[in-house]
């Protein structure tokens, strides 16, 4: 029986310290940027109402899609999880690390997480002795 240690839906994180358009600030980022420019603003001359209602609508914006982003990746965790489980017992024709054609009985299903990133999974078949990463499955039979 194959066991899964850890199954999680945190979004998928990137590095990049070069510069940034606004529109890829995550909610963080920008409450820190919206609360130094009221900190900072002059107090003869405040933001505009209306400037400060865009930006509070555009937080709401960027919160909204936060949470669908996270929601995504765990309905696509779940998804990747349920077809190879649906392929348990199944005789399936699978692309090996070598580019070659192998034919076998499903008989196992695993999730590997990278070292590094542990967003990052890949679900694997176990066919036999040999074991292929899910998107390599081309054919399946009953």
């Amino acid at each position: 029986m194959s066991r899964i240690s850890s199954l999680g839906t945190a979004p998928p994180t990137e590095v990049n310290n070069g510069p940034r358009d606004l529109k890829d600030l995550d909610l963080n980022e920008f409450l820190k940027l919206m609360v130094t420019e009221l900190t900072n603003q002059d107090p003869l001359n405040p933001m505009d109402n209306t400037e400060l209602v865009q930006q509070l609508g555009q937080l709401r914006s960027i919160a909204a899609s936060d949470q669908l982003s996270s929601t995504l990746a765990g309905i696509q965790t779940s998804q990747s999880l349920t077809t190879a489980s649906s392929l348990l017992g199944k005789k399936v024709t699978a692309l090996n690390a070598e580019g070659q054609n192998i034919t076998g009985v499903v008989d196992r299903v695993s999730v590997e997480v990278d070292s590094e990133n542990n967003d990052k999974r890949s679900y694997r078949v176990h066919i036999g002795s040999q074991s292929v990463e899910l998107a390599n499955v081309r054919e399946v039979k009953e």
